[in-house]
Formats: structure tokens, C-alpha cells, sequence
């Protein structure tokens, strides 16, 4: 008991939302290329944060959720602490040494660029534990997806264009939400796979307060509005319009989430809006860049 071989802690950091951590830092990195600004070592650090956010929020809802008995029957990937695979202080320790990670990063960017980022990163921790920590996680309340669009979307775009250009622009921030969108949208798979055994455990997510046939549509609007962002972005960078290209992927997800698919179908469903964001966000990036 307790003792999660390497395998498990890897399945638990949910590695199939990692795309929500990488593509905004692409997204942003390109907005600044655009903007004249670009720094391999900026860049990477930004990268580092983003990613040890996202593993260090995974495996906080691992924690949260295990110690409140909401993982006891799980569709998706397997939870170390609800699955009794390792000790609920060690996966919350491996939490807080990904959010340590994340701070000590973003302290070296605040020094290189401005302090004005350190209370945006202490934001971001805090929203990364209340998620589904504390006394009242607002993810059980229906406002994970208002975080995901925040954090992965606006903060983590913006962020990387000004750590890598010193300024943002109108071209990022419609980029950010573009890149949100589809965050979100990645979310909102993952809940609705998830809604009949929140809705069981009290977990009251987006998708449960919506329900299954609304939230489905919701999905699909997520989607478009992140290409219609294309378009928008298009009219003074015509180059991103090669961002669109990414939409023959978005067609299978689109289909199963409007086709009724439920419980492990939606896993597959997962992975591919994770791939719709990955490869809209290297397209974007390459339209933004040829543009600077």
C-alpha cells in the first residue's frame, strides 16, 4: 500500500492535459516574435511555469478529491489517493513542490522583466489549490472552467508575450482567448465524462449544472469561438490563417461530444481536443512568427 511506481505518478499527472499548459506559452511566445521580442531562455522558463502549474493543479485535485471521497468511482485515469496507490500527504507534498518549482521560476522571469509578475504568480497558485482545495472549491461550484480560461488563456498568453516582447497587444490578447477557448473546451470533456459520478458526490462542475445535453453544445461553441479568433487575428496577421487547418482535427471530437458519446468514450474525446489545441497553437505560433 501507499507505494505508486512511476507509472502511476505519471497517469495521475493526467498527461493529456499538458497541451493546456504548453500551447499558451507558444501562442504568447509567437505574439511576441510578432511584437519584435524573443528569448530562448524566456521562453523556457514560461514553459517551466505553465507546466508545473498544470501537473502541480493535477495532482492537487488528486489530493483534494481522494481525501473528500469524490474519486471512490472514477471513468478516467487512475487517482493515487482514491485509489489508496500512494499516501495523500505525499501526492499534496509532490503538489506543492510543482507549485515551488513554478514560483521559483517565475521569480527569475519578475527579475529579468518586471516584480509586477510575482503577485500574478501567488494568483496563480492560489487558484491552481482552491480549485479543488479548501474549505469551498470553486471547481465545485461550476467556476473551473472560468479558472482554466483565466490562467491557461489570458494570464499564461499574455504573460509569456510580455516576458518575452515587455509590452502585449490587441494580436495576443485575441490569441489568449482563442488558446482559452480550447482550454476550456478540453475541460468541459473531461467533466462531462465525469458528470453523472460528480453529480453523485456533489461535485457541482459546469457540466452538472448545465447538464449533459447544453453542455454539449457549450463544447462545441468553445471550439468555434477559438477559430473564429483565428479569423480575427487574421485581419492584420493573414498568415494565421493557417491556424485553420487545425479544424479538420476538431471534426471527430465535434462529432462524438454532439453524437451522445458518454463515460470511457469520452476519454478518447480528450485526447483529441488536447491535440486540437496543440496543433492550432504550433499553426498560430508559425503564422504569428513569419508575420514578426
Amino acid at each position: 500500500m501507499h507505494v505508486a511506481n512511476a507509472q502511476q505518478w505519471f497517469s495521475a499527472a493526467r498527461p493529456r492535459t499538458l497541451p493546456a499548459a504548453v500551447a499558451p506559452v507558444l501562442v504568447g511566445t509567437g505574439a511576441g516574435i510578432a511584437l519584435g521580442g524573443f528569448s530562448w531562455f524566456r521562453g523556457g522558463l514560461a514553459l517551466i511555469v505553465s507546466l508545473a502549474l498544470q501537473v502541480g493543479v493535477n495532482y492537487s485535485n488528486d489530493y483534494s478529491d481522494g481525501i473528500r471521497g469524490t474519486d471512490t468511482d472514477r471513468v478516467g485515469p487512475m487517482r493515487l489517493v482514491g485509489s489508496g496507490s500512494a499516501a495523500s500527504g505525499t501526492v499534496r507534498r509532490a503538489a506543492f513542490a510543482c507549485f515551488g518549482l513554478a514560483g521559483l521560476c517565475g521569480l527569475i522571469l519578475a527579475a529579468l522583466t518586471s516584480w509586477w509578475l510575482v503577485p500574478v504568480g501567488v494568483a496563480c497558485v492560489a487558484a491552481a489549490w482552491f480549485y479543488t482545495g479548501g474549505p469551498r472549491p470553486y471547481g465545485y461550484a461550476g467556476f473551473g472552467e472560468v479558472f482554466v480560461f483565466v490562467f491557461f488563456g489570458l494570464v499564461a498568453v499574455l504573460g509569456t508575450t510580455y516576458v518575452q516582447a515587455g509590452r502585449i497587444s490587441l494580436t495576443a490578447a485575441t490569441a489568449a482567448i482563442g488558446i482559452g477557448l480550447l482550454a476550456c473546451a478540453l475541460l468541459m470533456a473531461n467533466n462531462l465524462r465525469d458528470v453523472t459520478t460528480d453529480a453523485a458526490a456533489g461535485k457541482r462542475t459546469l457540466a452538472v449544472q448545465l447538464g449533459e445535453p447544453l453542455s454539449r453544445r457549450v463544447f462545441v461553441l468553445m471550439i468555434t469561438g477559438a477559430f473564429l479568433a483565428v479569423a480575427v487575428i487574421a485581419v492584420r496577421h493573414p498568415w494565421c490563417l493557417v491556424a485553420l487547418l487545425a479544424v479538420p482535427l476538431a471534426v471527430a471530437p465535434v462529432r462524438a461530444v454532439l453524437g451522445g458519446a458518454r463515460g470511457p468514450a469520452l476519454i478518447a474525446v480528450l485526447g483529441a481536443t488536447a491535440r486540437v489545441e496543440i496543433v492550432y497553437a504550433v499553426l498560430l505560433t508559425i503564422g504569428l512568427a513569419v508575420y514578426g
